[in-house]
C-alpha cells in the first residue's frame, strides 16, 4: 500500500509499503551525546548499556565512522586471545599493541575510536578501563555488552567512578518515523504546532498503530522497513524472545531460571489487570516475593524490564516516598510485549483496536517506553492508601511532580486524575489520549503521537 493512501483507507492483512525509510541513514538520538563526550577535556572511558540486540554494535561503529578517521573494534565474545590479553598486567602501551595486532588498525589516541564489544566475556577488559582513565585518558575508549548489568557484580572488579554510562534504549517513535522517511510529520511536532498537527491527525495515528505493533528494536525496524510485511516482523519478534530465553539458560543461575522464565512470561497477564499493579500470585499460585526477586533483579539487570514503583506522597523528591514493594512492570520494547501477548497483525485493521488490546496496556507501555528513553524522566506511579484512586504515571520535572493519565483511544474521563488534583494542586496535571491537544484551565491534553515532546511542552 503506497503511503499517500494510509492516511485514508484502513490496513489490509497484506504488505504495507513505506517508501523512503531506510535503517540504515537513521540517526539515533545517542550519537550527539557520544559526540559530547568525544569532545569533553576530562574524557573518562563510557560504557554503554542496553539489552541484546538494541543496536549497541552499530551505533559504536557509526559513531567511529562519523567521528573518527578509524575505529578499532574489538568483539570479546568467543575471542580467547583478547580475553588472555586482559589477564597479563594492566599496561595500557602493551595493551595497545595488542589491540593493534588484533584490529589491523594503528592505534593513534587523537584519531582513532577503541570499541570493546561484549566486553562483559572478558571481565579483566572491564577492569582495564580505570587504568585507561587513570593513566591513559588520551585514549577514546568505548565499551558495550547485552549481559552488563549481570556482568557487574560484586565478583568483579568494576572501576567505579572511572567510567561514564549511558544507555541505549529501542528506537522511539520519534526515530521510528525518522528511519520510516517522515521526517516531514516531526517538523510539526519539534515546533509544537498543533494546528497543523491536528491537519494530519489520521496520518500520525497510523504511524503510531505500526509502531505499537512493529516497535524500536532495529532488526524488527529494518525488517518492516525492507518488506513492508507485518509477518515477518513478528519472526523477528519471536526470534528475539527466543533469544533470550537462551539467555536465561546460558548465563542466569540454573537454579534461578525457571522462575525467570516464569516471571517474564507473565508480564502480558499482569498488565492485563485494571490496575496492572504486579502479582506474584500471577505467576503460579501461591507465589511470594522472596523466591523471585532474583529472578525480577537478573531481568532488570539484562534491561529487559522497567519497574515503575508506587508513590505514597508525591513530595520532592519522589526518591524516599517510593514503595519498592508496589510496582508495575514493563517490558522494554512494545513490540516484544505485543509478540509475548500474541497480538496478530490483524489488530491493526479494526479502527483503534490496538489502543485497547486488553484494556490499553499497549498504550501505557508505549508512553513509559518513550518516557524511560528520555534522559530526563524516571516514571512512577500513584495510588491512593485507602481508595481506588489511582495516577498512571507521575514523575519529578524540576521542583515539581507531574501527574499524566493514560488514555486509550479518546476515552477521556479522568476521574482519579480529577481527584489528585484537587488534592495535591499540582503545577500541570497531563493526560495523553488519541484527542487533540489542548490546554484547559486544570489540564493539558497531549496526543499519545507527540509524548515525546512532552519536556518541550512542559518547557
Amino acid at each position: 500500500m503506497a503511503l499517500k493512501r494510509i492516511a485514508t483507507e484502513p490496513f489490509n492483512s497484506g504488505d504495507h509499503e513505506i517508501p523512503g525509510g531506510d535503517l540504515t541513514k537513521m540517526k539515533r538520538k545517542l550519537l550527539s551525546d557520544l559526540e559530547t563526550w568525544k569532545n569533553q577535556s576530562k574524557r573518562k572511558p563510557l560504557v554503554l548499556r542496553g539489552p541484546r540486540q538494541v543496536g549497541k554494535t552499530w551505533l559504536m561503529k557509526e559513531f567511529g565512522r562519523l567521528h573518527y578517521p578509524q575505529c578499532a573494534y574489538i568483539n570479546f565474545e568467543n575471542n580467547q586471545r583478547m580475553k588472555s590479553l586482559f589477564e597479563g598486567n594492566f599496561d595500557i602501551k602493551r595493551i595497545v599493541a595488542g589491540l593493534t595486532i588484533e584490529s589491523g588498525v594503528a592505534i593513534d589516541a587523537a584519531t582513532t575510536l577503541i570499541v570493546f564489544d561484549e566486553v562483559q566475556e572478558a571481565p579483566k577488559a572491564l577492569t582495564a578501563l580505570k587504568y585507561f582513565a587513570e593513566l591513559a585518558g588520551e585514549y577514546h575508549v568505548v565499551a558495550a555488552g547485552s549481559l552488563l548489568g549481570v556482568a557487574i557484580h560484586p565478583a568483579t572488579s568494576f572501576p567505579v567512578g572511572k567510567v561514564a554510562f549511558m544507555d541505549l534504549h529501542p528506537l522511539d517513535f520519534t526515530e521510528f518515523l525518522t528511519a520510516a522517511g517522515q521526517k516531514a510529520l516531526l517538523d510539526p511536532l519539534s515546533s509544537l504546532d498543533f494546528d497543523l498537527v491536528k491537519v494530519f491527525k489520521d496520518r500520525y495515528i497510523e504511524f503510531l498503530k505500526l509502531y505499537l505493533y512493529i516497535g524500536g528494536m532495529p532488526e524488527a525496524v529494518n525488517t518492516y522497513l525492507e518488506t513492508s510485511n507485518l509477518n515477518k516482523v513478528r519472526d523477528v519478534h519471536t526470534n528475539l524472545l527466543k533469544s533470550y530465553e537462551q539467555d536465561f539458560s546460558k548465563h542466569a543461575p540454573s537454579t534461578v531460571v525457571p522462575r525467570i522464565r516464569m516471571l517474564w512470561n507473565s508480564i502480558p497477564s499482569q498488565l492485563s489487570k485494571e490496575n496492572r499493579k504486579f502479582i506474584y500470585g500471577l505467576i503460579r499460585e501461591g507465589a511470594r516475593a522472596r523466591e523471585y526477586e532474583l529472578a525480577l533483579m537478573w531481568l532488570y539487570d539484562c534491561g529487559l524490564v522497567t519497574k515503575v514503583n508506587r508513590i505514597s506522597k508525591p513530595a520532592i523528591p519522589l526518591g524516599p516516598y517510593q514503595d519498592l514493594h508496589a510496582f508495575k512492570l514493563y517490558v522494554h520494547d512494545v513490540g516484544l510485549l505485543g509478540a509475548l501477548s500474541h497480538i496478530d497483525a490483524k489488530s491493526i485493521i479494526d479502527g483503534n483496536q490496538i489502543f485497547t488490546e486488553f484494556k490499553g496496556a499497549l498504550t501505557e507501555q508505549f508512553v513509559v517506553q518513550q518516557l524511560v528513553s528520555s534522559k530526563n524522566i524516571s516514571p512512577c506511579y500513584w495510588s491512593a492508601e485507602n481508595s481506588r484512586g489511582e495516577v498512571d504515571i507521575v514523575f519529578q520535572w524540576g521542583q515539581y511532580v507531574v501527574p499524566l493519565e493514560v488514555k486509550s483511544a479518546e476515552n477521556l474521563q479522568a476521574k482519579s486524575l480529577r481527584s489528585y488534583v484537587q488534592q495535591f494542586k499540582p503545577k500541570w496535571a497531563l493526560r495523553t489520549s488519541l484527542s487533540d491537544f489542548r490546554s484547559e484551565s486544570w489540564l493539558i491534553n497531549i496526543p499519545l503521537y507527540a509524548i515525546n515532546y512532552l519536556p518541550s511542552i512542559l518547557s
